[in-house]
């Protein structure tokens, strides 16, 4: 399945409510996998590390 939207993000850590109003959900804090990416469980908004964006990720 097709995520939602892909919102591209410069820190690895983010929070998602899903956009608030109607179609919101509770706030989650999400931290991006390995490879930089993470899908939101609630949403499927999926969150992408953006190119070039240096992170505190040290790779262990």
């Amino acid at each position: 399945m097709e995520p939602v939207e892909t919102i591209e993000v410069e820190t690895e850590t983010v929070g998602c409510d899903g956009g608030g109003g109607a179609l919101g959900h509770p706030l989650v804090y999400l931290t991006l996998s390995a490879d930089g990416r993470v899908e939101c469980p609630y949403c499927s908004r999926l969150y992408v590390l953006k190119a070039g964006a240096k992170t505190g990720t040290h790779g262990h």
